[in-house]
C-alpha cells in the first residue's frame, strides 16, 4: 500500500475516533454551564453537589399560536448557589410581546447524594413588564420521586421585578419538579431573564447514627492502642 494511502486512512480513522470521543463526552455527565437541549438527551445529567439533576423535559405553547417561542437550545442552564441553597439557574429570553401569552413547562428530577436528605426548595426569578400591564408567574409542584406523594407547591409572580419563595418539608431522597412559566404580554410585553432553583440538605438520620457509631468505634480503637503502648 502506498504511503499516501496509509496516511489518508490514518487521518480518516483519527477523525472517526475523534468524533466518537466527542459524542461520548456529550453523554452522561454534562458540565455546567450548558443548554437545556443537552440535558434533555436520555441519560444525560448535571451535578451541583450534593444534587444530581436529570430527566429534563421542556414544552411551550402560545396565544396566538404564531407567537415566537424559544427552543431548548436557547435556554442556558447554570449552577446556582446562594448560602445553603444549591441548584440550577435557567436563563434565556423568555418573552411575550404585547397582546400575547406564552406558556413554558419544565420538569426534571433532583436526586440527593447517598446519606443526604433534601429539606427545602427555593425559587426566585428576575422579571420585567416594561412599565405596562403585563404579568409573569411561575408555579411549581414538587413530588416525592420515591412515593409519588405531593410535597407541596411554590409560586412567584410579578410585579415586582424580582421575587422569591421557599418551601420547607421533611427530608426526602429525590424530588420530581414540575414548573410552569406563564408570560402575559399586556400592553408593553413581559419577560423573564433568570429562574433560580435551589435546595438545601441535611444528613439523613441513618447516616448520623452510622457516623456516630464509627466515631465511637474509632475512639475505642485509639484507646486500646494507647493502653498497649
Amino acid at each position: 500500500m502506498k504511503r499516501g494511502t496509509v496516511l489518508l486512512l490514518a487521518l480518516v480513522a483519527a477523525t472517526v475516533i475523534g468524533e466518537g470521543g466527542a459524542s461520548n463526552a456529550r453523554a452522561g455527565l454534562i458540565p455546567l454551564p450548558t443548554t437545556l437541549d443537552q440535558l434533555q438527551t436520555t441519560g444525560n445529567f448535571a451535578v451541583v453537589a450534593p444534587f444530581t439533576f436529570s430527566e429534563f423535559t421542556f414544552s411551550s405553547s402560545a396565544i396566538p399560536p404564531s407567537t415566537p417561542v424559544i427552543s431548548p437550545s436557547a435556554v442556558n442552564v447554570l449552577r446556582f448557589d446562594l448560602g445553603n441553597e444549591h441548584g440550577i439557574t435557567l436563563g434565556g429570553a423568555f418573552f411575550a410581546a404585547a397582546g400575547t401569552i406564552v406558556d413554558y413547562a419544565f420538569s426534571y428530577l433532583v436526586t440527593a447524594a447517598p446519606g443526604v436528605g433534601i429539606i427545602d426548595a427555593y425559587l426566585s426569578g428576575v422579571f420585567s413588564t416594561f412599565g405596562g400591564t403585563g404579568s409573569v408567574s411561575i408555579g411549581e409542584t414538587l413530588y416525592n420521586a420515591d412515593t409519588g406523594e405531593l410535597i407541596g407547591t411554590l409560586e412567584i409572580a410579578s410585579p415586582p421585578g424580582s421575587v422569591s419563595n421557599v418551601l420547607n418539608f421533611n427530608g426526602v431522597r429525590a424530588i420530581r419538579v414540575q414548573k410552569d412559566l406563564i408570560l402575559v404580554g399586556g400592553s408593553n410585553g413581559a419577560s423573564v431573564s433568570f429562574i433560580n432553583q435551589g435546595y438545601s440538605y441535611v444528613p439523613e438520620p441513618g447516616s448520623i447514627v452510622m457516623g456516630s457509631v464509627a466515631g465511637v468505634v474509632g475512639l475505642a480503637e485509639a484507646l486500646r492502642r494507647r493502653r498497649r503502648a
